[in-house]
């Protein structure tokens, strides 16, 4: 189970407040986004130099990232062909966060869950394929600038998204098994994520990762931080999209498939209960007895704040995925949205 976030610091009655708004149907959030409404973001593509793609993606909280993309041509290791070792070898992705070290358990996690979804199609070491000796190996660094103000698993899955989406790579001019050579002209670069093509099918982009929360009978897409708080489950969903469209009730929609799912710890267990007033001698109450004390554990009082308890149900799981893949649910949404990005 991946770690969460730095804890927010929410009194029980707080707490309690946010939990009651969120039960709603349909549900109260903070900022009054809708259920499967995304945050707004401001978007910059190719802006390094020296990379062969990047990206830069603002929330509007103000968390701020930027990704880099560089590749670099490797050798089959000897006596393998290049379908043996790029599969696990042909990405290195790195995560850094403020105020984390490069192996503390969150940026670790952070990097295994996005280097999961990239791989998971089996798409992308076909595209990195050179010929049988040779491949490209690409080096993905993320730098999460501002501190994490929320779980930043949605900023940098969609700022990773959109650099391997403008990263170019050199165009080969060998044939076949020779070493590889590869045209000197950068305008005559290959993108590593093609966007036109002769026939009328989409074609394949990066999978994007989406964070989902279910509160009560409630499911809620990209949370902020305080509505993680008082999650019962929280889920990150990768999508990835199968290059196909299918016409339904006179619409089109995109073929998506579900690559992988991982559990957050939210950090709603680690926040501080309530305490009913029956029990709570500043407010008139009586000290219960030790038996009581256990009892109070697993008793649910109305208007007082009580930390989940186990993980997420498969009934849950279930109703999270079918609401991310449904058509024009909010992952067709999101890559709507980004499909509409301009890339250079």
């Amino acid at each position: 189970m991946a770690p969460t976030a730095a804890i927010t610091l929410l009194s029980p009655a707080e707490l309690s407040f946010l939990h009651s708004s969120l039960s709603l149907s349909p549900p109260v959030r903070p900022d009054l986004r809708e259920a499967s409404q995304f945050r707004p973001l401001v978007v910059e593509t190719d802006f390094l130099p020296g990379a062969n793609g990047s990206a830069r993606v603002c929330f509007a909280d103000g968390s701020e990232a930027v990704v880099g993309v560089k590749a670099e041509v490797q050798r089959a290791a000897d006596g393998a062909s290049v379908e043996a070792n790029s599969a696990s070898f042909c990405v290195e992705m790195t995560v850094d966060l403020p105020g984390y070290r490069d192996d503390d358990a969150l940026p670790v996690f952070l990097a295994a869950m996005l280097n999961e979804a990239l791989l998971a199609s089996g798409d992308l070491p076909r595209r990195l394929r050179i010929n049988s000796r040779f491949y490209w190996k690409i080096h993905v660094d993320i730098l999460l600038l501002s501190a994490p103000l929320s779980y930043p698993l949605p900023l940098l899955s969609l700022t990773t998204h959109l650099a391997l989406l403008s990263a170019r790579l050199p165009r080969l001019k060998s044939e076949l098994e020779e070493d590889p050579l590869f045209d000197d002209d950068w305008e005559a670069s290959v993108h590593l994520y093609p966007r036109s093509s002769t026939d009328s099918k989409v074609l394949q982009r990066p999978p994007v990762t989406l964070l989902v929360m279910a509160l009560g009978d409630n499911i809620l897409f990209d949370p902020t931080r305080e509505e993680l708080a008082v999650a019962d489950a929280v889920l990150a969903v990768s999508v990835g999209e199968t290059g196909e469209k299918q016409s339904s009730g006179g619409r089109t929609s995109r073929e998506l498939m579900l690559l992988s799912v991982r559990t957050i710890d939210p950090p709603s267990r680690l926040t501080t209960a309530g305490v009913p007033n029956a029990i709570n001698p500043a407010t008139g109450g009586t000290l219960p007895s030790q038996d009581a004390v256990y009892a109070q554990e697993v008793m649910e009082v109305k208007g007082v704040w009580r930390p989940p308890r186990g993980g997420p149900s498969r009934a849950v799981i279930k109703k999270i995925i079918r609401q991310a893949l449904e058509p024009g649910g909010p992952a067709e949404e999101v890559f709507d949205g980004l499909e509409a990005v301009e890339v250079g």
